[in-house]
């Protein structure tokens, strides 16, 4: 390939563990080892002194140095009050979120021998705009051109649909990763389109909590035997020591009936015997969680007409659990396929920054061939572009160095849908607060919405327009359920009646990027437009600091 240094690397950036990969001179996807020889890498930081070491050794540090280590930052992505403290310093998520890319690409430039600097990173579909821009931002800090944010379950089904179907069907990809849980419907077309139409799920909910539920098992089988009634997981030492232990013995009984474990705490040991059964039974309702998201999701679905599904395709390692493969076959009448589940995600991802590649390759060589700028491409017709095709994919294939038929591939499209409401503040009929929802949750993005509002009494001087997030389904929202993500102030003209109109304007692009306009409708039409860039995201100096701190700490 002539252009290597262009290439867009896909990362899966996960809770539990991460992995990076590419798109090969073959037009196929590959993960890229890291240093360990290890597929995937640990999402696990360890600030020792003042070096930060990323994954298997941070993982095992951990026992030593609890505090010193930090694990599943990913849960708390654009949450505004997180902060990991370390010799006088405090780090937010999406920092810390850093030193993870950073480690999976520097072994991977190590492999590979070349330069990263382009990345789509994935996030769980029910991520919000606050978490989908802590991950954007994650990448810059570390240094990164981020060209988009991709949902996972998206990412793993062009994996799939691109190396595993031959046919059209419809996919339910249920994945169940070590933190979140993302239940998504895709209609996949060979060779032509991936529309996702609903997605679900639960944001705090994964592989994790069946750990967590397996730590307090233990904890209970340690109290009963040496009659010790204290919380032992007050000790950050013992804490650490069980999380290792859970996760351990979970992957244990994926394989086997049952496991020993050994607990220790203030000089006590106690050996417990955890059973495959009594695991599951620890854990049912969590999987249960899971089956009644996926419930919501199909009401959904069949709202847009789909009233049935041809697959099932299990992602995420979690799913690795028996009861899952077993609970979902019994509810769903479908015996689900466990598609590569530690690699689907990045490989997705590298195949969609391909995509992106070679469709920026395509439009350079439309362009120079019709003396045309990119910006201006928006208006050639169809008829020349047609025109054009057959001559223009030899030149981008003659350029990258792929076969014409991998540049056809890269043209297949990808449709999304969001999977939030965004909404406004306004009034009912009986002046309570209530959001009106402008754009609707499983919309197709990108997505143009407009709905006017009257000022509400006379002379009003501004107009305070409270940008919120939610749930709910409907055009209408209880206040209560929903977040505030952003406010845009509309300055208004003197001696303007009541009810005079106000038109907002929501525009939500692929990557769930929400720009809002709002323009009064009297004659000085009055208007302002604003891009949310949450308040509770790194950014502003903060986020220059961290920019700086990052060029000069070492990740290993």
């Amino acid at each position: 390939m002539s252009k290597e240094s262009k290439r867009i690397f896909g990362i899966d950036l996960g809770t539990t563990y991460s992995s990076i990969a590419y798109v090969d001179e073959y037009g196929k996807p590959v993960v890229i080892p890291n240093a360990e020889n290890q597929r995937v890498t640990p999402s696990v930081v360890f600030f020792d002194g003042d070096n930060v070491v990323v994954g298997e050794v941070a993982k095992e540090s951990a026992r030593l140095y609890p505090n010193d280590v930090v694990s599943f930052v990913k849960r708390s992505m654009g949450e505004p009050n997180f902060l990991f403290r370390h010799n006088d310093r405090s780090y937010r998520a999406e920092e810390i979120s850093s030193f993870v890319i950073r480690k999976v690409v520097q072994d991977a430039e190590q492999q590979l021998g070349e330069k990263i600097t382009d990345l789509v990173i994935t996030c769980p579909a029910y991520f919000g705009i606050n978490e989908r821009e802590a991950t954007r931002r994650a990448g810059e800090i570390g240094g990164f051109n981020v060209h988009q944010i991709i949902n996972e379950p998206t990412a793993a089904a062009i994996a799939y649909g691109s190396m595993e179907v031959a046919e059209e069907k419809v996919v339910l990809v249920y994945d169940l990763g070590g933190g979140t849980f993302d239940i998504t419907m895709i209609d996949i077309k060979p060779g032509e389109s991936i529309e996702v139409i609903c997605t679900g799920g639960d944001h705090n909910l994964g592989g994790k909590d069946w750990d967590d539920r397996i730590v307090t098992y233990l904890v209970q089988e340690f109290q009963k035997a040496t009659g010790i009634a204290k919380d032992i997981l007050d000790d950050p030492d013992t804490w650490q020591d069980l999380q290792l232990s859970a996760e351990k013995s979970k992957k244990v009984l994926s394989q086997r009936d049952k496991t020993p474990v050994l607990v220790t705490h203030g000089g006590e040991r106690v050996k417990a015997n955890l059973e495959r059964s009594q695991f599951e039974m620890i854990t049912q309702d969590l999987l249960e969680r899971t089956i009644s998201l996926t419930h919501e999701m199909l009401g959904e679905a069949l709202k847009k007409g789909y009233t049935k599904f041809d697959e099932i395709i299990l992602v995420g390692g979690a799913t690795r659990m028996p009861c899952v493969s077993a609970r979902v076959a019994q509810e769903f009448s479908v015996t689900p396929k466990v598609f590569d589940p530690d690699e689907a995600i990045a490989k997705g991802a590298a195949i969609y920054g391909w995509k992106l590649f070679l469709q920026e390759e395509f439009m350079d060589q439309v362009a120079k061939k019709t003396n045309k700028t990119v910006d201006e491409l928006e208006d050639i017709d169809d008829t020349e572009l047609d025109s054009l095709l057959d001559e223009v994919e030899q030149l981008v294939a003659d350029d990258t160095g792929y076969s014409v038929s991998d540049v056809r591939k890269a043209k297949i499209k990808i449709k999304n849908v969001t999977s939030k409401s965004f909404g406004v503040v306004a009034h009912d009929e009986n002046d309570k607060e209530i959001v009106y929802n402008l754009i609707v949750k499983n919309s197709d993005v990108p997505v143009l919405a407009r709905k006017s509002f009257g000022t509400a009494i006379d002379d009003q001087d501004a107009a305070s327009i409270k940008i919120m997030e939610n749930e709910i389904s409907d055009n209408i929202a209880p206040y209560n359920n929903a977040v505030e993500i952003g406010t845009a102030v509309l300055d208004l003209p003197k001696g303007l009646k009541a009810n005079t109109p106000i038109e907002i304007t929501f525009k939500l692009n692929e990557e769930g990027r929400l720009e809002i306009t709002a323009e009064e409708t009297s004659e000085t039409r009055r208007y302002v437009n604003v891009t949310i860039d949450t308040r509770s995201v790194i950014q502003g100096e903060e986020l220059e600091e961290a920019k700086a701190r990052s060029r000069h700490i070492m990740v290993s």
